[in-house]
């Protein structure tokens, strides 16, 4: 059970179809039986202005998009959401855990789109108000593993760009990893669902007890 009344920004990161959404589902849960009371949001998207522009984003009939284009309306998302949500519910100390964050731009359209990085970081604190998780986990596991899991029947724009794009987007992670270890914590998506849970947990235990 936590004490301290001081809320905590998490955000979950991983390629499609790496299973961050269930760890989400489950941390959100077992906040609410500590006691808290979690704000959830999701990217892209999250307000009325950002849903829009996600809509745009994923349609699979936008397939003439280029990446700045992409990444322009990844960040124009965001910085809605971080001045409408974020922003205010971290000044009431809340828990707001992330469905995505800045860096699912920094992965995707870096890694995967071969953007700069380094602008990339720029406009997303740009879009942020120079805002961080305190907390990022990312949920690792091979491409080829987690195509088999999504539905093929279903996919968006981004989801449709195969496995060699995922590849991409995963190495790049990796090395966003080592730009920011003080926040970053790589999960084996391979694991069990249960056992990944409990390591996220312990995890912002471990947090929690050391900012206290």
């Amino acid at each position: 059970m936590f004490t301290s009344k001081t809320g905590v920004f998490i955000s979950f990161e991983g390629i499609d179809g790496c299973g961050k959404s269930t760890q989400v589902d489950l941390l959100i849960n077992k906040l609410k039986d500590n006691g808290k009371n979690p704000v959830l949001v999701r990217e892209p998207g999250g307000t009325g202005i950002s849903e829009e522009i996600r809509d745009t984003l994923l349609k699979t009939q936008n397939s003439l998009m280029s990446s700045r284009t992409e990444a322009l309306l990844m960040t124009a998302s965001r910085a809605q959401l971080t001045k409408e949500i974020i922003i205010p519910e971290l000044a009431n100390n809340r828990y707001i855990i992330a469905d995505r964050f800045k860096d699912s731009t920094l992965a995707y359209q870096s890694g995967g789109r071969g953007l700069n990085l380094e602008f990339l970081i720029k406009l997303n604190n740009f879009a942020t108000y120079d805002i961080d998780p305190d907390l990022t986990f990312f949920i690792d596991i091979d491409p080829v593993s987690a195509e088999q899991r999504i539905k093929s029947n279903s996919l968006d724009r981004i989801e449709s760009a195969g496995i060699k794009f995922q590849t991409k987007v995963r190495e790049s992670y990796l090395k966003i990893a080592k730009l920011f270890p003080a926040r970053f914590h790589i999960i084996d998506g391979m694991d069990t669902i249960q056992n990944i849970h409990n390591s996220i947990w312990d995890i912002l235990i471990n947090y929690k007890n050391e900012i206290s």
